[in-house]
């Protein structure tokens, strides 16, 4: 295992630009409907910040890429939604995916303006509340008072614990800095974490005879 994350380490300090690339473009692609449900942003964001306390990423470089990228992607997502109102939520490929568009009106619908704010945090929902605040009238300002703080302690959620966690690992626990042990541990457990996660809910959904973001077609058979 180690040597698979070996190469990587080594790559990163020598194309920084790539790694604060790929953050951004998870972030991004995190954001938009119906693929930011596919996209693991938030693992490789996880997974990457372990390459800070070793001065492979800075850390405020990390968090730039981070914050730039899902406040482009909700932006663009909100503003799509704004002018093209609730047509939008009824065009493809919206109109593939009826469960967690119903899904997302329904949060909007409980939590109003707060829903923007929690949605940032519930995957996959996240990649379809900016749209639906957009389609059904939300206020561009009232948006963005919401979703800007909850994307600053979005990415800060993300990214500490990773720098937190492989700086103690070093620090208290021993570990060498130089054979990138705590790095390793860091990244196999958001890894395999992350694999669990999404078997669990697959394995759910499942149960209740539905998929994580189901198809039209799926709907209909399903009835």
């Amino acid at each position: 295992m180690t040597s698979f994350l070996d190469p990587l380490i080594a790559f990163v300090p020598a194309h920084a630009w790539l790694a604060y690339l790929t953050l951004f473009l998870a972030a991004l692609l995190e954001a938009v409907p119906v693929i930011g449900a596919l996209v693991p942003g938030s693992t490789i964001i996880l997974a990457l910040s372990a390459l800070v306390p070793g001065d492979e990423l800075n850390l405020w470089g990390v968090l730039a890429s981070a914050i730039a990228g899902a406040l482009l992607g909700d932006g663009t997502a909100f503003l799509a939604g704004h002018r093209a109102q609730r047509e939008i939520l009824s065009a493809w490929p919206m109109t593939k995916y009826p469960g967690v568009v119903a899904q997302s009106e329904a949060f909007f619908h409980r939590w109003g303006a707060l829903a923007v704010f929690f949605a940032r945090f519930v995957p996959p929902i996240r990649a379809f509340v900016p749209i639906t605040a957009g389609a059904l009238g939300m206020p561009p300002l009232r948006f963005y008072a919401v979703n800007v703080p909850a994307i600053l302690v979005w990415a800060l959620a993300h990214v500490l614990p990773g720098v937190l966690a492989v700086s103690a690992l070093h620090e208290y626990a021993g570990l060498s800095h130089h054979q990138h042990v705590g790095k390793h541990l860091w990244m196999w457990t958001v890894f395999f974490g992350s694999l669990v996660v999404a078997l669990g809910v697959w394995t759910l959904r499942r149960r209740h005879g539905q998929a994580v973001v189901e198809p039209a077609k799926a709907v209909k058979e399903s009835r």
